[in-house]
């Protein structure tokens, strides 16, 4: 395979964005699974996946899970990656006395169980502030390692989605060091969530280089830039090595006042990479790159190829 190939990433959800922000967020499973598809043949060869309810609001439940990955699999083989981060509405939060709301973990869980080939893996606690509400996601060492465990006993490839260098260093890398991952892990960079999420950093180049300079040995990384970050931070990792992800779950606008949609970021990176020498992976080359399916387990994602 060519060393210039890159995998690029839709997110064309997120848990957090409402349509009042941006009409062309699609939230539920038909309308997810046409984006991803535009996005497909574009040259996306990964999907980050959120669910949402009818009301539009988060969750992880499953069976809405199920609904989305099969309106996108009768579509095309883009690989599916679902969340299990989840978001900041609906049947995420758990009121606390203490923080205003809790992130459950218990939702949290049931994203690993609607048969994607890959599930995000969020190694790390944070507080999240709106409008002077706190939403506390606690993902303490042994909530960590349950979600790794549980993925690797259904054949899921964890996407570590890390905010800051400890996070790597410390949750990631006993994960590993714990065989509950196999090489390459695929590590996703997530910059310039500072403002509203404690234990995140901003974005810049600096910051970057140092995360990427302590990922485990054997990693493959993805670069998310929020907000005006995304396409900086973009170009920033196709420099150092690394793959690149857009979406309107990270980013609603194409340019400054005017909102995107996920096919119009998708096409400008796609631009952008081919100008830069690179040429988008299939979800074939991706999976090989990533090292799906897994090899040392018997479990095997119902919608793996």
């Amino acid at each position: 395979m060519s060393n210039n190939k890159v995998i690029i990433t839709i997110a064309p959800t997120g848990g957090v964005a409402s349509k009042s922000q941006n009409p062309h967020l699609p939230t539920q499973p038909e309308e997810i699974a046409a984006d991803v598809y535009d996005c497909y043949n574009a040259g996306a060869s990964v999907v980050a996946v959120h669910a949402r309810r009818p009301d539009d609001l988060a969750t992880c439940n499953a069976d809405i899970y199920r609904s989305i990955n099969s309106a996108i699999r009768e579509k095309c083989d883009i690989i599916i990656n679902n969340s299990t981060g989840g978001g900041t509405t609906g049947d995420m939060l758990n009121p606390s006395a203490e923080n205003g709301w809790d992130v459950s973990f218990e939702e949290r869980l049931k994203g690993i169980d609607a048969g994607a080939e890959m599930c995000t893996l969020d190694p790390l606690t944070m507080v999240a502030t709106f409008d002077g509400t706190e939403m506390v996601m606690n993902t303490s060492p042994s909530r960590t390692r349950k979600l790794a465990e549980e993925m690797l006993k259904r054949g899921i490839k964890p996407e570590w989605e890390v905010f800051n260098a400890p996070h790597i260093l410390q949750d990631v890398q006993a994960c590993v060091d714990a065989g509950l991952d196999e090489e390459p892990y695929y590590v996703n960079i997530v910059l310039g969530m500072h403002k509203g999420f404690q234990g995140t950093m901003p974005y810049s180049p600096r910051y970057l280089q140092q995360m990427v300079d302590v990922l485990p040995k054997g990693s493959q990384f993805c670069v998310t830039g929020m907000g005006s970050a995304q396409l900086p931070a973009a170009i920033n990792s196709l420099l150092l090595g690394g793959n690149i992800r857009v979406g309107l779950e990270d980013n609603l606008f194409y340019k400054k006042g005017e909102v995107g949609t996920n096919l119009q970021l998708i096409e400008r990176l796609v631009r952008i990479a081919g100008e830069m020498g690179f040429d988008p992976a299939t979800p074939e080359e991706a999976r090989q790159m990533m090292g799906l399916p897994l090899k040392n387990t018997t479990s095997r994602p119902e919608f793996a190829v």
